[in-house]
């Protein structure tokens, strides 16, 4: 009697991620944004100390774009204003999320990091204030917003590579204060740093800005639709005298926060996604590369550069009243008001948060380039500061955080009297002691 025999079905070996999805992958970790930016930086620094360094200076200086638009910009300006609004875009989509479904949504639990932002900002600009006029140097005023800024992609890239086995409660703490950060950052762009305010082409850029919000608010908003309404707000906002990122980060927070239509998700998570590898991977090296790179060869070398009054007054801002500022208005916060710290986090582990919210980098020369604009006695020795600073601050922070996942950790770290229910490490490992 033949025996019937059901034939298996075939394996099927999944299929393998293609090079562009791999390369999305890489571009997405946390690491590679901080890596990205040494590695343009350090390009960048060689070059322009080179013998070559005639090249640098006429590619960054190269003027690229039509007059009729107002936009006939050097490369290093189009970085500026163009490239940095893809990442401010990203940021007004992180800061939107989180304002309505994320950290910041509910204020007492954002209170502390928040607090400690404003105080991680008003610290270093007091210390720059400080050091310039003690140092006679008066005119170098204008950049007293240079210190405050803080870079997300390097300081979180540091946090995910050290801070194995400490609570992510602190990565959460360092991601709003980051954030918050940033929007105080952006408001002072705006504020501080516009001039000749065109008010007709300012309404223009609010007016696109608006019907980009409708748009992207129906059922199947189309990216080749969105692209063109978002170059246009650009390039009013950047005619009306407005830095014209800002426009990116208005235009991210007109992206809804919420599952819409029967989606599954937020559009700003899917959009974030979606964008984030062009700000991480092209847009901020580009940047980097073309703001970082500091001739001190020229110009009577690195101990003129190095001897401005502006590289102590940035690097005492940066590596000292950063830590000061966050510290010392977390530690006022937490003793004097009904504030605490997330569960699992002491005031220990805000040392290395001080520390790596010095590291200002990016957002750090964008703001040194607005204030004393290219070719000023102070540009060179504000750029060696903070690329300096940045880096100070980066390594003691790494060594901080190693001590701080070393050494055990209590029951009630956070001192509000309940025990804390740590369940998430950083890196997914639990911490020794």
């Amino acid at each position: 009697m033949p025996v019937s025999v059901t034939p298996e079905p075939p394996t099927t070996t999944p299929a393998r991620p293609t090079v562009p999805a791999r390369l999305r992958a890489w571009v997405g970790r946390e690491t590679t944004g901080g890596l990205l930016l040494i590695t343009a930086a350090a390009l960048a620094l060689v070059w322009a100390n080179s013998p070559w360094r005639e090249g640098y200076e006429t590619l960054s200086s190269t003027v690229v774009g039509p007059h009729a638009l107002h936009l006939d910009l050097t490369v290093s300006e189009w970085a500026a204003d163009g490239l940095l609004a893809i990442f401010f875009f990203v940021v007004g989509l992180e800061l939107k999320h989180e304002f309505v479904a994320g950290s910041l949504r509910n204020p007492r639990e954002a209170g502390v990091p928040m607090l400690a932002a404003v105080g991680g900002m008003v610290v270093p600009a007091a210390i720059f204030t400080v050091v310039v006029v003690a140092l006679g140097e008066p005119s170098a005023l204008h950049g007293w917003a240079i210190p405050t800024a803080t870079d997300i992609a390097f300081a979180v890239g540091v946090l995910a590579v050290f801070g194995k086995g400490l609570p992510l409660a602190i990565r959460t703490f360092l991601l709003t204060l980051a954030v918050v950060d940033d929007l105080l950052a952006i408001v002072v762009i705006a504020v501080f740093y516009s001039d000749d305010l065109n008010l007709l082409f300012l309404a223009g850029a609010l007016a696109v800005i608006a019907l980009g919000a409708w748009y992207v608010r129906t059922r199947r908003p189309r990216w080749w639709l969105l692209l063109p309404l978002g170059v246009v707000a650009w390039g009013l906002m950047h005619a009306s005298g407005v830095h014209a990122t800002v426009a990116g980060v208005l235009l991210g927070f007109t992206v809804p926060a919420i599952a819409m239509h029967g989606e599954t998700g937020p559009r700003t998570l899917r959009y974030a996604h979606a964008v984030e590898p062009w700000s991480q991977g092209f847009a901020l090296p580009v940047f980097a590369f073309l703001a970082a790179g500091v001739n001190i060869v020229d110009g009577g070398g690195p101990a003129e550069i190095l001897g401005q009054p502006v590289v102590p007054a940035i690097a005492l801002g940066l590596v000292v009243g950063k830590v000061v500022g966050v510290l010392g208005t977390t530690a006022l916060v937490t003793r004097l008001t009904p504030l605490r710290l997330a569960q699992g986090i002491g005031v220990r582990d805000l040392l290395p948060v001080g520390l790596l919210a010095g590291i200002g980098f990016t957002v750090a020369l964008l703001v040194a380039e607005l204030s004393y604009g290219h070719g000023s006695e102070h540009t060179e020795g504000a750029k060696a500061a903070i690329l300096l600073a940045s880096f100070a601050a980066a390594a003691l922070g790494a060594l901080c955080l190693r001590w701080d996942a070393r050494k055990a950790r209590s029951a009630d770290m956070n001192l509000d009297g309940v025990a804390d229910d740590v369940r998430e490490y950083i890196g997914d490992t639990k911490p020794r002691g």
